[in-house]
């Protein structure tokens, strides 16, 4: 349910944590003069962490049965040799050349 916010022809300024289907408040409950809803920038949301719940929330069993499969925590492949480092790239393969001279004797 949303916050609304009121300001009252007195001055007065309060808050109401009502229903959308519910009518706005009219009267100001300190002075009791007419109050009008104000428009508010509304609620904020909020992603904490990397934004995933695969590598935010589960939990440390889960991640560990992962490492121990090989998956890292971010959803990607662990490496299998320690000694990597993750801006390693393996060397591109060496194709056997061809010799030139075919049929020469």
């Amino acid at each position: 349910m949303p916050t609304y916010e009121y300001l009252c022809r007195g001055g007065h300024a309060f808050e109401r944590f009502q229903s959308m289907h519910d009518k706005p408040v009219r009267r100001c409950p300190e002075c009791g003069k007419s109050a009008k809803r104000q428009m508010s920038a509304g609620g904020a949301l909020l992603f904490r962490g990397s934004g995933f719940y695969i590598t935010d929330y589960r939990s440390s069993e889960y991640k560990e049965k992962a490492r121990a499969e090989g998956v890292g925590g971010n959803g990607k492949a662990a490496p299998s040799d320690s000694s990597k480092k993750p801006g390693d790239v393996p060397a591109p393969a060496k194709t056997a050349k061809k010799s030139a001279s075919k049929g020469k004797t």
